[in-house]
């Protein structure tokens, strides 16, 4: 459709109809040829708004999505087609490694081409933006979310930011794309004490520096959408936040596209004491430049009075109608309104070989090899093996937001290792959670669901001697333990990152045996192994593997693949450590290299300070060795970039892939900088008894850093350049910035 015909569409809508554009529902209101009763006294608003309503939240399935879209035209006084929209963080039906997993892969290209796989498939089921990605920098493993997000560290999220929001757009003109989401804008990720929906404080030279790049990436890679985060950044809720939303969002980053709430948090804006009630709610979050509000009662029953009462100039309501009818046409709606909906396409194109082969290859460089024992690892072929723990034969492997996928699609740990191996037996061993008390917090389990999964103590003590059986008779033992699905992911927020108990009292047993264990670890956080790691031989985090989890696991396990993945999320001694993260600040009394001594330094008396696996850290099969670091010159300048090399030497007969991560210092400043910052990374493959240069190229504009007025500043400095194998394990080197052309 042309603009003009937008425009006189715009002008021919009544005040209502404009206003149905703005309101997103859920699918229980379009369940029936007559909307459902229940859902529309609940959230309050009126059965002719549901008729004008302009988009629809998880409505998936091809013949589903034509039905509702035939449905709703026919009721639509000029015959607007919807907008379906829905959660695809990380996978449609294929089913990828949680993000978290994602970032440990450091393989932005491949993960680029997992989300163009996630779009087509989302597509062919009638959807057409993707809640994705989520790219909050994440510091406190304490919060359940950390499972969406690619790590601790800006520039890294920046650049898978860039690489997802391609992925799912790049087909959009053929329809077999979905339009990318960018969320929770902001900061989401620094909720108080990792608790959920949680305030957030922090100084604008943090904001700025730590927790915007990510968002900034994604809407300069094109992105479509920006979900508002559902927490207070600064004691304003983000939602209507006109700092955030219109002069950053708008304004500096000049964003055109749709800004949408988050689930109700409009509405949220009453509970945070923000708005007195409904109305005051619309009028806060239009204001500030909310476009679609999810699934709340405000802008429904609020907008039409704030215009007629002249409260709200109704150019504001036009300019968002207008945004979003802009938005229908750009993807073509008014001329082929099912978009990619095709139930011939859901048939043939959802979980093929070709996708699973995807699905396979992201989870083997996802998984992180944390400790490997005198090279236990890998497995040699028909290893006599016992495969113990309540996920050895589970396909509960997709966690808990791959809301499309299916577990039963998925490759078992058990199926895996039973394609390289004769010798193997399977054993629960013990539950993943015996706390019912714990289990019924969770939210989403009946008091019939924890009774399935919690055995009779009877039943316990025959699982449990019945591995112990096993392990005996075997050479290795795989041990699979982890956190159950739900513990992980929204509102899911934790203060113990242990193990759970019964799973310690299986290993406890089993270390005794003196036989060689494998620690298959299934988490969708950084959880604390320091009492773990003396008692077990290997450990593998697997996070949420995915639909090919057992596959790929097994690859690893017998050496078909050498693992590559890289923690993205520093590991904790103890839970009370958290936040943790590697770039803070310096201190004026580091624990090391400080003027003072003993007692009087920043650190526990209780436990280490530092991570116990820290970000950037993974093993693989053989060893490498870093030499040479060269420095092209003492200083740089503005119009000088300088090069870094170094030379790394595969000295084993394993061929393998290696990271080599880039991090500065810069030595004094005005606003105190990190004690390292990444900058850059180059993922090689490199093969056994080999060798390779690797070049990196620093310019002034990647040693830029943010005052607390939100301003960029370079200033002429000492910089030490560190480059190696993981945050810890670096070679050093310096060179002076001068904040001047040569």
């Amino acid at each position: 459709m042309k603009q003009k015909k937008i425009f006189t569409l715009l002008n021919e809508m009544s005040l209502d109809e404009k206003i149905g554009q703005l309101i997103q529902l859920s699918g229980e209101f379009f369940s029936a040829s007559d909307i459902s009763i229940g859902p529309i006294e609940k959230l309050g608003i009126s059965k002719k708004m549901v008729n004008l309503c302009g988009s629809a939240l998880n409505i998936v399935g091809a013949e589903n999505v034509r039905r509702v879209q035939n449905q709703q035209m026919q009721k639509q006084p000029h015959h607007i087609p919807m907008l379906f929209m829905s959660d695809v963080i990380y996978g449609f039906k294929t089913i990828f490694p949680i993000p978290l997993g994602l970032g440990s892969s450091w393989n932005p290209k491949l993960v680029k081409r997992a989300y163009s796989v996630a779009a087509e498939e989302a597509s062919a089921s009638g959807n057409q933006v993707a809640f994705a990605p989520m790219v909050d920098v994440v510091h406190d493993a304490r919060w359940g979310r950390v499972l969406e997000s690619p790590g601790e560290d800006p520039y890294l999220n920046s650049v898978y930011s860039k690489n997802m929001v391609e992925g799912l757009q790049e087909n959009l003109a053929n329809k077999t794309g979905q339009v990318a989401c960018i969320k929770h804008y902001a900061a989401y990720g620094a909720v108080e004490a990792g608790r959920e929906y949680n305030q957030v404080d922090m100084s604008l030279s943090n904001l700025c520096q730590n927790f915007l790049p990510p968002y900034r990436a994604g809407v300069k890679a094109g992105a479509g959408m920006v979900m508002t985060a559902l927490t207070t950044l600064n004691g304003v809720p983000s939602t209507a936040d006109k700092w955030l939303l219109s002069d950053v969002l708008r304004k500096k980053w000049k964003f055109n596209g749709i800004i949408i709430s988050d689930y109700a948090s409009i509405y949220e804006l009453i509970k945070h004491g923000f708005a007195r009630n409904s109305t005051d709610a619309a009028l806060k979050a239009m204001d500030a430049g909310v476009d679609i509000d999810m699934k709340s009662p405000c802008y429904a029953n609020g907008l039409h009075d704030l215009v007629t009462n002249g409260v709200l100039d109704e150019r504001k309501i036009n300019n968002a109608v207008l945004k979003v009818l802009n938005f229908k046409n750009k993807l073509g709606l008014f001329e082929k309104p099912y978009f990619g909906a095709s139930v011939e396409k859901e048939k043939n194109s959802i979980l093929t070989p070709q996708k699973r082969k995807l699905a396979r290859k992201l989870a083997q460089e996802s998984l992180v090899l944390i400790q490997n024992k005198n090279s236990i690892l890998p497995l040699k072929k028909d290893a006599k093996v016992a495969l113990i723990g309540p996920y050895a034969n589970s396909q509960k492997l997709i966690g808990m937001w791959a809301i499309h996928g299916n577990s039963r699609d998925t490759v078992t740990i058990a199926d895996g290792l039973g394609q390289y191996t004769n010798n193997l037996t399977v054993n629960h061993g013990t539950d993943l959670c015996r706390d019912k008390a714990l289990l019924k917090k969770l939210g989403f389990l009946t008091e019939k669901d924890i009774n399935k999964m919690v055995s009779s103590p009877e039943k316990e003590r025959i699982n449990i001697q019945n591995a112990i059986k096993a392990a005996k008779a075997a050479d290795t033992i795989v041990l699979t333990l982890g956190e159950e699905t739900y513990e992980a992911g929204e509102a899911g927020a934790k203060t113990n990152l242990n193990i759970a108990p019964n799973q310690l009292k299986l290993l406890d047993k089993l270390s005794q045996l003196n036989k060689p264990i494998i620690l298959v670890l299934i988490s969708g956080r950084p959880l604390v192994l320091t009492k773990v790691k003396d008692k077990v031989d290997v450990i593998l985090e697997s996070w949420f593997p995915g639909t090919e989890g057992g596959n790929a696991i097994a690859d690893i396990l017998f050496g078909k693949v050498n693992p590559s993945g890289r923690l993205t999320m520093s590991f904790p001694y103890a839970s009370a450590q958290e936040p943790l993260y590697y770039n803070h600040l310096s201190t004026g009394r580091p624990e090391n290299n400080s003027q003072h001594v003993g007692r009087f330094v920043s650190k526990y008396i209780d436990a280490p300070a530092k991570a116990l696996y820290p970000f950037g850290y993974g093993l693989s099969y053989g060893k490498i060795k870093y030499s040479n670091l060269t420095i092209s010159s003492d200083r740089l300048f503005l119009d000088r970039p300088i090069k870094i090399s170094i030379d790394i030497e595969n000295l084993s007969d394993y061929d393998r892939k290696e990271t080599i991560q880039l991090y500065i210092h810069q030595e004094t400043a005005s606003i105190v900088q990190p004690v390292k910052r990444l900058i850059d990374f180059n993922k090689i493959a490199i093969s056994g008894h080999s060798s390779r240069h690797v070049e990196f190229y620093i310019n002034a504009s990647q040693l830029s850093f943010y005052d607390n007025m939100g301003r960029s500043h370079k200033e002429s400095s000492k910089i030490h350049v560190y480059v190696g194998t993981n945050g810890i394990q670096l070679l050093e080197g310096k060179f002076d910035f001068i904040n001047k052309r040569s």
